[in-house]
């Protein structure tokens, strides 16, 4: 009896000392055991669907663009060569937006981030650059118009491309070769993995480049409406039908400039003053117009060329409509 008091100090009948033991028992077991946890649903950003919607456009509208250039021998002039290279430009940027979306949701790591945006920045600087190189094909057609179709041309074409991808597949490294924010988030730019420093020099690049675009087409217009003003002379027409013909080709420009501006200022603006540290809707809002420009450039650059028409009428029907055979090129087709 005396045992039985000292091993039971707490005065509880033993039976529910017993049920409380195997209680404990039961439960240390039952901890033991690992808890499933349900996956994480796969939440899908619309801004990104949005993204690779518009990388998906780009990629088929463009890639159209390349294969008319590609397959026909006639289209080897420099302006070809450029707009082919404008193109191709695009495309990619359209396949680096898809493959940014597939890379985000079903294969992430550090190795594709950087892969992706480094395509992402090469292919769409090497866009700007054809841009600016198309200008500068236009202002020497009409500058020097009786030179033009020479070989020091063609040459100097060869020349620009060389030193456009040159520079943008070198712009694309740099995030590759070690010039990110991975390591030290404090330094990342509007566009993860993209440095503050590096996106303030894609940006300042951008500026120029748009300045250098401005003069240019400011000298196209000038130099436009010179011919045309001569033409209108030489044919006796009239003073109407100069300023209808003059106030065609300064609208075109300013559609081509202001379209070019409207698509990047945004993005380029926001890039400077902006860091990781502000709302992505911010990034979403200011990238999205500027692959825009990719969407409408083969529409200003390449549909609306007379050449590329007859030839894309040729593939989809096998004739060329008397419209296009017949249409003479004015002054406004710049």
């Amino acid at each position: 009896m005396n045992e039985d008091l000292k091993g039971n100090v707490s005065g509880l009948p033993r039976d529910y000392l017993d049920a409380r033991a195997a209680e404990n028992v039961s439960a240390a077991a039952s901890s033991q055991v690992p808890v499933v946890e349900p996956e994480p649903e796969l939440v899908v950003n619309p801004w990104d669907i949005v993204l690779c919607t518009s990388g998906t456009l780009i990629s088929c509208e463009n890639a159209i663009v390349v294969l008319i250039i590609f397959h026909n021998p006639s289209l080897r002039a420099p302006m070809f060569l450029l707009i082919g290279s404008l193109a191709l430009a695009d495309l990619l940027a359209g396949i680096g937006l898809i493959i940014n979306f597939v890379f985000a949701y079903l294969l992430q790591s550090e190795a594709t981030k950087l892969v992706t945006i480094g395509l992402i920045v090469a292919s769409f600087s090497a866009s700007v650059c054809s841009l600016l190189a198309i200008t500068v094909d236009r202002y020497l057609s009409l500058y020097y118009a009786l030179t033009y179709h020479s070989e020091r041309t063609v040459t100097f074409t060869y020349v620009m491309l060389i030193m456009l991808w040159g520079t943008s597949i070198c712009l694309g490294l740099l995030p590759i070769l070690g010039w990110n924010c991975l390591r030290d988030e404090s330094t990342c730019s509007v566009v993860r993995p993209l440095t503050k420093n590096n996106a303030a020099i894609l940006s300042i690049s951008f500026l120029f480049m748009f300045a250098l675009m401005l003069q240019l087409y400011i000298q196209i217009c000038k130099i436009v409406m010179r011919h045309a003003h001569q033409i209108a002379l030489q044919h006796h027409f009239l003073a109407t039908s100069h300023y209808v013909t003059t106030r065609k080709g300064v609208s075109t420009l300013a559609i081509i400039l202001g379209t070019f501006a409207a698509c990047w200022m945004p993005f380029t603006l926001y890039s400077l003053i902006a860091d990781y540290t502000y709302p992505s809707i911010y990034t979403y809002a200011t990238l999205l117009p500027a692959t825009y420009n990719s969407i409408i450039n083969p529409v200003i650059y390449a549909f609306r060329n007379q050449e590329i028409q007859k030839a894309l009428c040729l593939i989809c029907c096998g004739c060329v409509p008397s419209s296009l055979s017949q249409r003479a090129r004015s002054p406004s087709d710049v």
